[in-house]
């Protein structure tokens, strides 16, 4: 198929497409435009769903990628992209192998000097959720990608990160990061509903004791669990530490939860902080902007210990 002929056949499947527009418009150098689902980007390609067929397309051959306002002719599918950094997506039903491969690359490692945690990004900028408690007292971090080129993944350390915001009661926080010329990473999208019901199967994605890209499967055992003045779901999956800060899915593939606890000693014990919180929390963070100089920025100012004998301190050399 030669060059005239592959332009033609791209305008003519995005002029079949754009009825049925579901929240990205991928610009071909050639100036033909293709309106699909992104399924999967990388360095080298980007795929999409067309609906009855899935293309994939060189990067090279793309000039850009536009997120489309809704409109009401999408069909069900669709991408709602909001104001407040998050996506929501109206999926159907599948098995978890499917859905891991899908979002599995937008699930990162988050790490410090002190700990690793797990994250997720909900932006083509670089924006991803996490745990406050896995940035906590933190300033230097980094974000480990996972690329998947062919059937291969490549590991690819970010140590450009800034904490964008942060609450420590509810065991989040927002961050931003810098990201290669040429990536874009894949968007995880939010459950716009609560619909979670006891019983109901999900899986966890995430870096448990270090090992990258583990993921567990399992039930809600309770929705509403309360704990020290909040909700959290309740689950079988297994979360280990690393696990947190990393999404809890639905079979839709959205995200119904941030994983961030389990009871040691326990077996299937595990917690996840509920989307609608995470919600909230981006919709209003702009009252939780990180300030290093904040009490809320994770530092902990302890009591200096008793002086163990009485008397005046002896002096310090110089004095």
């Amino acid at each position: 198929m030669n060059r005239r002929r592959l332009c033609c056949w791209c305008a003519t499947i995005a002029g079949l497409l754009t009825p049925l527009a579901i929240g990205e418009t991928i610009v071909l150098r050639e100036g033909q435009t293709i309106t699909a689902e992104v399924l999967r980007e990388s360095a080298e390609r980007v795929v999409v769903d067309l609906g009855y067929d899935v293309l994939s397309i060189p990067r090279r051959s793309i000039r850009e990628i536009r997120a489309d306002a809704p409109t009401t002719t999408q069909a069900a599918g669709h991408v709602q992209a909001t104001d407040d950094l998050y996506s929501t997506a109206d999926l159907p039903p599948q098995s978890v192998k499917p859905l891991a491969e899908r979002f599995g690359e937008g699930v990162a490692l988050v790490s410090s000097p002190n700990g690793l945690g797990s994250g997720f990004f909900i932006t083509r900028q670089g924006h991803l959720i996490t745990n406050f408690h896995v940035i906590e007292g933190e300033r230097r971090l980094s974000v480990t990608i996972f690329q998947k080129a062919g059937d291969e993944f490549k590991r690819l350390k970010l140590e450009d990160v800034d904490i964008i915001a942060t609450n420590s009661f509810l065991d989040l926080a927002l961050l931003r990061v810098t990201l290669p010329d040429g990536y874009a990473p894949v968007i995880t999208y939010l459950a716009a509903e609560e619909d979670l019901r006891e019983g109901d199967p999900v899986f966890a994605i995430g870096n448990p004791l270090g090992l990258e890209r583990s993921v567990s499967e399992g039930i809600v055992s309770r929705r509403g669990r309360a704990e020290q003045g909040l909700v959290y779901i309740q689950t079988t999956t297994q979360i280990n530490p690393g696990n947190s800060g990393g999404p809890l899915f639905n079979l839709r593939g959205q995200i119904v939860g941030v994983t961030n606890m389990k009871i040691l000693g326990g077996e299937g014990l595990a917690f996840a902080i509920p989307v609608r919180y995470v919600i909230d929390f981006l919709r209003n963070r702009e009252a939780f902007t990180y300030n290093s100089e904040s009490s809320e920025a994770g530092y902990r100012y302890l009591q200096p210990p008793p002086r163990r004998t009485p008397g005046r301190p002896s002096l310090l050399i110089g004095d």
